[in-house]
């Protein structure tokens, strides 16, 4: 693999991957398993998950690889997660937040939330903050979030009147708008981190083949069939979330977003650092986090 991740020894170092059953999160385990990490997959399906697990394990150089089952769009099910995790007191070096979705029809999790700004978004929020402290004792440590380029369909900065979009709902615009959201995240939580020892950056994949958009039924999956000799492998897509969670040339290097394994800019509004703030507050309020 390029970029230096090649060479990279991740022995004794534990990382954990949201929506690491298929996909990207399922290229990313399988590298960070060859290059010896320990690793914590969290899945929704049982089924899948205990697959990746017996793949995860033929290949990892360690042999310590857990399984955890959570639902992300469900808060109860983040915080049960962590708290799970927390007890094991095992360390924390890498979070690698990549699960996602997108939804045709507007739908609300179980806590009451547009369904792809509470998976795309909000999970990766809380499970940083829940996590932080181990992040923090376990230094040097990184934080790793799947943004995307959709984010220059959003359409400008983010609409802090109508962040579930009650009010119009397109699909892809909802998107776009959640993965505004995720690289704002990563330049507010990059700063609230400076001097812990603990990096986040985010990065964009491509465009890649996964099972991403195949609960949105026939049309959007005739769609993917099309666009197949576009599409890059879930392994191509998961080279820049392997080089940002291993890398040393990204030692210390924070806020920042990468695309094919170098820091690019991203649009100008996510590079607002007001609409971050007030992002994490209202992300702050949505979680009820500290309750």
């Amino acid at each position: 693999m390029n970029h230096g991740t090649a060479a990279a020894d991740m022995t004794g170092r534990t990382c954990m991957i949201t929506g690491a059953t298929s996909g990207i999160g399922k290229a990313a385990a399988l590298g960070l398993a060859r290059l010896g990490a320990s690793l914590v997959l969290v899945g929704r399906s049982r089924d899948r998950g205990e697959r990746t697990l017996e793949e995860v394990q033929r290949v990892s150089t360690s042999g310590e690889v857990d399984l955890r089952l959570a639902d992300l769009s469900s808060q109860a099910e983040i915080r049960q997660l962590v708290k799970d995790f927390l007890a094991t007191g095992h360390p924390l070096h890498v979070l690698l937040n990549n699960a996602g979705l997108i939804n045709r029809r507007r739908e609300e999790s179980v806590d009451g939330i547009e369904m792809t700004f509470a998976v795309n978004h909000l999970a990766y929020f809380l499970l940083a903050e829940l996590l932080r402290e181990r992040l923090q004792t376990s230094a040097p440590a990184r934080i790793v979030n799947v943004a995307s380029d959709a984010h220059e369909q959003a359409g400008g900065r983010l609409d802090f009147d109508d962040l579930e979009s009650r009010r119009r709902y397109g699909f892809m615009r909802v998107y776009a708008k959640s993965k505004l959201a995720n690289i704002l995240f990563t330049r507010e939580l990059a700063r609230r981190l400076e001097g812990s020892g603990v990096t986040a950056n985010c990065m964009h994949p491509g465009f890649v083949g996964t099972n991403f958009a195949r609960n949105n039924g026939p049309i959007e999956s005739a769609a993917m069939l099309l666009l197949r000799p576009f599409i890059r492998s879930p392994e191509k897509g998961a080279e820049t979330a392997i080089h940002l969670c291993v890398s040393r040339e990204v030692t210390g290097v924070s806020g920042q977003y990468f695309h094919d394994c170098r820091a690019l800019r991203p649009r100008d509004y996510a590079e607002n650092d007001e609409d971050a703030r007030s992002l994490w507050e209202v992300s702050e309020g949505m979680t009820r986090f500290g309750i």
